[in-house]
C-alpha cells in the first residue's frame, strides 16, 4: 500500500509570505485528498533530484530559477508544476513552455494598486520593478499605467539598470532615492513587490522624503512580516497564494494519476489592497473634498448620509457635489456606497462573520440591500464572492 502513495518534491522559498502561503495550500490539500509523502526543499533542487529515483518521488512543484534546475527536472520525466516561469523559458522552443503553471495575476494586481492609490487623491505616479527577466515585474507595471491611463494620468518608470543579482544596493538606493525626490510631488509609488517597497522605503528615508506625504508607496505580495517591518509598515495588494497552492496541488494530483493529461495555467488572484501607513492619506489638494472622504472612510459602517457629510466639511451640498465630481468624477452618495462595498469585501475576506452581521458591519441597513447592491456591483452574490476567494477552488480534487 505504502507503495501507492504519491510522493511529491516540493521547491518553494520558505522565507517569503509567497511561498509560505502556497505551501500552506498544497499542505491541505495533501491532508484532505491524501495521503502524500511531500519532500519540502527550500534549496536548489539540483541538490534533490539525484534523490527522486531512490525516493520514488511521482510528481514535482518547483521554482525554476536555473537551467541546472530546468534540465534536472525535464530529465526526471514526471508530472511537474512550475511557478512563475519567466520570458526566456516560455520563449517559443523551450521545453518548459510544455509544463502546468502557477503564476500571479500581475496585471490586474498592477491595477488594483492603481485604484488604490487613485481613491486618495494622487495626481502623480510612478512604478518601481525589478527589471531583468521577470514578467510579473512588467506585467504588475503595465496594468498599474494602463489603469491610471484610462482616467487620464500618467505614470513614470523607473529607469532600473542590471539584473537584482548584478546591482549594488547602496548605489542604487541613491540613484532611485534622486529619482524620487526629482518627480513631482505628492506621488503615489507602486513597487513591483514587498521586498521592492521595503527598498522604496529605505530609498526615501536616505532622500529625506516623508511617507506618506511626500512619497506613498504600495507593494505586492502582502507578505504581512516584510510588510509591518518596514519602515513605516507597507501597505501591499493581497493575493490569493493558499488557494493558489491548494489548486496546483489538486491540478498535480489530476496529472499523477492520468487523469489530466494536458498542461494547465493557474492565476493567482488579487484580492483586495491591506492599507498600512505607507498609503494612509488623502493626497487631494482641494481640501472640502480630503475632509468629506476622511469622514466617510472613518464613518462607512455607520447611517452616515450626504447630509452628515455636507455638514461635517462645512460647506453647501451643491458646491460639495460639484467638487466630489470634479476631484473623484463621483457624486458623495456613490463615494459612500463604494467605501461600504469595500468594508464589506474585506470581511468577506479576512473574517468568518455570518454576512448577516457583515451586512451590519459594513453600514448597509439590511441584508438584502447588501445583496442586491453586492451583486450588481461585483456580479456575485457576497456568499459566491466569499467562496471564491477564500475557499480552494476544490479543481479536479478526488
Amino acid at each position: 500500500m505504502a507503495s501507492n502513495i504519491p510522493k511529491v518534491v516540493v521547491l518553494v522559498e520558505t522565507s517569503l509570505g509567497y511561498g509560505r502561503a502556497f505551501l500552506r495550500g498544497v499542505i491541505r490539500y495533501a491532508r484532505l485528498h491524501g495521503p502524500w509523502g511531500l519532500y519540502i526543499a527550500p534549496g536548489h533542487l539540483r541538490q534533490v533530484l539525484p534523490k527522486v529515483q531512490e525516493w520514488g518521488a511521482t510528481g514535482i512543484i518547483a521554482r525554476i530559477e536555473t537551467p541546472q534546475v530546468a534540465k534536472a527536472i525535464l530529465g526526471a520525466r514526471l508530472p511537474a508544476i512550475a511557478l512563475d516561469l519567466t520570458q526566456k523559458q516560455l520563449a517559443k522552443g523551450s521545453p518548459l513552455r510544455r509544463l502546468s503553471e502557477v503564476c500571479p495575476d500581475s496585471h490586474r494586481a498592477g491595477r488594483m494598486a492603481a485604484e488604490h492609490l487613485m481613491e486618495r487623491g494622487f495626481l502623480q505616479y510612478a512604478f518601481v520593478g525589478v527589471g531583468g527577466d521577470c514578467p510579473w515585474s512588467e506585467r504588475r507595471g503595465q496594468g498599474f499605467a494602463e489603469r491610471l491611463g484610462e482616467a487620464g494620468l500618467a505614470c513614470r518608470m523607473f529607469p532600473v539598470r542590471g539584473t537584482a543579482p548584478a546591482r549594488h544596493w547602496a548605489r542604487e538606493q541613491a540613484i532611485l532615492g534622486q529619482w524620487l525626490q526629482e518627480l513631482p510631488g505628492p506621488v503615489g509609488v507602486l513597487a513591483c513587490d514587498d521586498d521592492r517597497g521595503r527598498q522604496v522605503l529605505e530609498a526615501c528615508r536616505g532622500a529625506v522624503l516623508q511617507v506618506p506625504e511626500d512619497v506613498a508607496v504600495v507593494g505586492v505580495d502582502n507578505d504581512e512580516l516584510l510588510c509591518e517591518l518596514s519602515d513605516p509598515p507597507l501597505s501591499s495588494v493581497a493575493l490569493n497564494t493558499e488557494k493558489a497552492g491548494y489548486e496546483a496541488a489538486a491540478l498535480l494530483g489530476g496529472l499523477m494519476s492520468g487523469r489530466v493529461r494536458k498542461p494547465r495555467r493557474i492565476l493567482v488572484e488579487p484580492t483586495h489592497v491591506v492599507t498600512r501607513y505607507s498609503t494612509d492619506i488623502l493626497a487631494m489638494g482641494d481640501r472640502p473634498v480630503a475632509i468629506g472622504l476622511r469622514f466617510i472612510r472613518d464613518n462607512a459602517n455607520r447611517p452616515i448620509g450626504v447630509v452628515d457629510v455636507v455638514r461635517q466639511v462645512g460647506c453647501s451640498r451643491r458646491a460639495l457635489e460639484l467638487r466630489f465630481q470634479q476631484v473623484l468624477g463621483r457624486s458623495i452618495n456613490r463615494e459612500i456606497q463604494q467605501a461600504r462595498l469595500q468594508r464589506a469585501k474585506r470581511l468577506l475576506i479576512e473574517t468568518d462573520l455570518p454576512i448577516v452581521e457583515i451586512a451590519v458591519a459594513a453600514g448597509f441597513n439590511s441584508l438584502n440591500y447588501l445583496s442586491r447592491f453586492f451583486r450588481r456591483e461585483t456580479g456575485l452574490s457576497p456568499t459566491a464572492y466569499r467562496h471564491r476567494l477564500q475557499q480552494p477552488g476544490g479543481i479536479l480534487s478526488d
